[in-house]
């Protein structure tokens, strides 16, 4: 049997820079958005972005803009558009009837990455659960979609196997995937009360940070890693010992700007593992240009969830490629982050954190017994009070 091989499919990127939107913001965005396209399989070709107050009720971009995509589309051989924003149902209909393209969102591309990277029962239900209830609003659009099966970037999970014609059903979907749920929610309580006699430890942080590759340098395993978003979607449980003190770290799910609620509420047994846990390692990617928007998505995210307020140390990774302009010294212009120099971000994030915040590479092993000295003092404290008469231990 000659196996073919797929052709990954030509996009478009379209984005709205509003009135609360600058443009190099707006720019790092539909970088990130490349790079998830990149991580689905596609191949971004162009972008469009126009300024506008608030996108247009009826196709995103305006009718201008909507005729420049179209010239594109014919020129470059596109098969896909993907929208840097949610899209109403409205929206997602007038501009497939308008560019005669299959029309993708932000929220329909990170559902599609999910299901390719579901790897577990409980991924893959969650996944599916979050496909559903964002279909469902939808159902009129995608009605030709769900005719028959369907290949391509956001096209995986539910749609591409079976013919879903009625509402009703769907919601009796929905409505048995959240009693799965409900019935592993249960099973992982009951996991986690068994693992109550240790301290918990969960690394978090922003998709793509090197979290996975910190997790298999503390608990000396294998957990799988790559530069791509969102490469493990299953919650990591490992025993870990640092001198004569055992603790569970846990590796969860990255997070990311625009994150679907959907998503949020499907994972909520994931995010259970941070919510509970005892103590949290926030990791940063200090090379991304955009890091300090980054700490502030996965904050958000933690605040969500009823986490924020745990102990944290805040490890800033990959210090290894960070990059910095170096002003000249009769330079009076305002200085920038890009011309921080690594030694002059550590000052500044020291000062603001106190002795919880630590720069290293995993990927070249700098400073990583620093890391573990610094989490056996805190995992120490954890559990010096709440097993006092243990402390004979350290």
């Amino acid at each position: 049997m000659i196996e073919t091989k797929k052709i990954p499919e030509r996009a478009v990127l379209i984005s709205v820079c509003s009135s609360n939107m600058t443009m190099e913001r707006t720019e790092e965005y539909l970088s990130e958005l490349a790079f998830l396209l990149d991580t689905a399989g596609g191949i971004p070709v162009k972008t469009f972005i126009q300024k506008l107050d608030h996108p247009d009720k009826r196709t995103y971009v305006g009718k201008g803009k909507v005729e420049e995509i179209k010239e594109c589309i014919e020129a470059e051989n596109i098969d896909l558009i993907v929208v840097d924003d949610e899209l109403t149902p409205s929206q997602l209909r007038n501009l497939e009837r308008e560019l005669n393209r299959r029309i993708l969102d932000r929220t329909t591309l990170i559902l599609d990455i999910f299901a390719k990277r579901a790897r577990t029962s409980i991924a893959k239900t969650q996944v599916e659960l979050a496909q559903y209830q964002y279909m469902l609003p939808r159902l009129t659009r995608l009605w030709t979609h769900l005719e028959r099966q369907r290949g391509g970037i956001g096209m995986r999970g539910p749609g591409e196997t079976q013919i879903e014609t009625d509402r009703r059903i769907i919601l009796d979907k929905i409505s048995l995937l959240k009693d799965k749920l409900r019935s592993i929610d249960k099973q992982k309580v009951l996991q986690r009360k068994n693992r109550e006699s240790l301290v918990r430890v969960a690394l978090v942080g922003y998709t793509n940070v090197g979290k996975s590759t910190l997790m298999n340098l503390l608990s000396k395993s294998d957990v799988f890693a790559e530069n791509k978003l969102f490469a493990t979607l299953d919650t990591t449980v490992r025993k870990v010992v640092i001198e004569n003190l055992p603790f569970l770290l846990t590796d969860t799910v990255g997070f990311i700007r625009k994150l679907p609620h959907g998503l949020v509420e499907s994972f909520k047994s994931t995010l259970d593992e941070v919510r509970e846990a005892d103590l949290l390692i926030h990791v940063v990617d200090i090379s991304h240009r955009d890091y300090e928007e980054q700490i502030n998505e996965v904050n958000k995210t933690l605040q969500e969830i009823d986490a924020i307020d745990k102990p944290t140390i805040l490890v800033f990774n990959k210090i290894d490629a960070y990059t910095y302009t170096e002003k000249e010294p009769d330079d009076l212009t305002p200085m920038t982050k890009e011309n921080y120099s690594l030694e002059m971000l550590q000052k500044h994030w020291l000062a603001k954190n106190s002795d919880h915040t630590l720069f290293i590479s995993a990927g070249k092993k700098v400073n990583i017994d620093n890391l573990r000295n610094l989490m056996y003092d805190e995992i120490k404290k954890i559990h010096a009070i709440r097993y006092p008469y243990n402390n004979f231990l350290y």
